[in-house]
């Protein structure tokens, strides 16, 4: 076909458009002016005769700018973004770029990079893919790697995230009953007490003990984020089985997060235990808090004030009884003098 004609102009009630004469797609050109009409059009088949000689030019002018511009891949946003944050971050991007879903993009250059190659990747339908894929989209938009975004934000599919429930406590005693490690016993325990993520649990040491206020007090590894509770009755029941000195769990604290989720999931499945993670303590802590009536901010100073257990538990999920006005007019009036 010509390329010169692929584009041709037609009227419509006043209005100019163009159609692709190879898609039949009809796109307003949004304008009444006929002179207007026909630059458009003449500036639409130009550029299509010549897309080849219009690469070249782009090429020689980012290479004026950026020596490295036409040598970069996919591969290199994924080292990059991996030397950002802090380690928890960078070990869960390692370990989700190493996946095969990305494999072909990883030589693939950037200034090559089509949105079908983008649409090649997400046919996978993974959560996590869409993620992951979309974190590298706009980092190396941020670095300006990009002159463009490779897909337009309206077509990004969409994320469905699997639902996630907090633990019960009636599952939560059927695991310590069956569990006969005492320190991964303990474990258990104290993620239920303080609703920690697994990881910031197993790195707890003495240090992270106040004794003299009884407070527990450590930074989230994800966040940065300061939680901090008071040591309840509980709480101090089973610190009081734990180490004096150095870490609370010693064995615990040296294991990958992979391998703690492993042994988790290993005795919920021998139990029949379904839809629950380690990080169901988190959620089953943030959903008891909001039903006991702890105000939302002490959950955060808690469980740390980004919390998404925290957001969703107090958003919609936990339900509380809310006292009637009179329980509140009969505890706040004053005896009679």
């Amino acid at each position: 076909m010509n390329m010169k004609t692929r584009f041709i102009l037609f009227r419509r009630g006043g209005i100019y458009y163009c159609e692709d004469t190879q898609t039949r797609k009809q796109t307003s050109l949004h304008t009444r002016e006929h002179s207007a009409a026909l630059a458009l059009i003449s500036a639409r088949n130009e550029s299509c005769r010549q897309s080849g000689l219009n690469l070249q030019l782009a090429r020689a002018y980012l290479t004026a700018s950026d020596p490295a511009w036409l040598e970069r891949t996919w591969q290199h946003v994924m080292d990059q973004i991996q030397l950002q944050g802090r380690d928890s971050s960078r070990s869960r991007y390692g370990r989700a770029l190493t996946a095969k879903t990305f494999d072909g993009l990883r030589d693939k250059k950037l200034i090559e990079t089509k949105a079908e190659d983008f649409l090649a990747v997400l046919n996978d339908g993974k959560v996590s893919v869409v993620h992951f894929l979309r974190r590298l989209h706009n980092f190396a938009l941020g670095l300006g790697w990009l002159a463009q975004p490779v897909l337009a934000p309206r077509l990004w599919p969409k994320s469905h995230p699997k639902s996630r429930r907090g633990i019960t406590l009636a599952e939560h005693l059927r695991i310590l009953d069956a569990e006969k490690n005492a320190e991964r016993n303990l474990y258990y325990q104290l993620l239920w007490e303080i609703g920690a993520a697994q990881s910031d649990a197993a790195a707890l040491t003495q240090d992270n003990l106040d004794w003299p206020t009884e407070t527990l007090t450590y930074f989230r590894m994800k966040t940065g984020e300061q939680s901090q509770m008071a040591i309840s009755k509980k709480l101090l029941a089973i610190l009081n089985q734990l180490p004096t000195v150095g870490p609370l769990f010693p064995t615990i604290a040296v294991t990958t997060a992979k391998d703690r989720s492993a042994e988790f999931c290993r005795r919920c499945r021998l139990l029949g235990i379904k839809g629950v993670s380690l990080h169901s303590y988190r959620y089953a802590w943030a959903e008891r808090a909001k039903m006991a009536g702890m105000p939302e901010r002490f959950a955060q100073a808690a469980l740390g004030h980004n919390s998404k257990a925290v957001h969703r538990a107090y958003a919609k999920l936990a339900l509380v009884r809310i006292p009637t006005l009179e329980e509140y007019e009969m505890r706040n009036a004053r005896p009679a003098s």
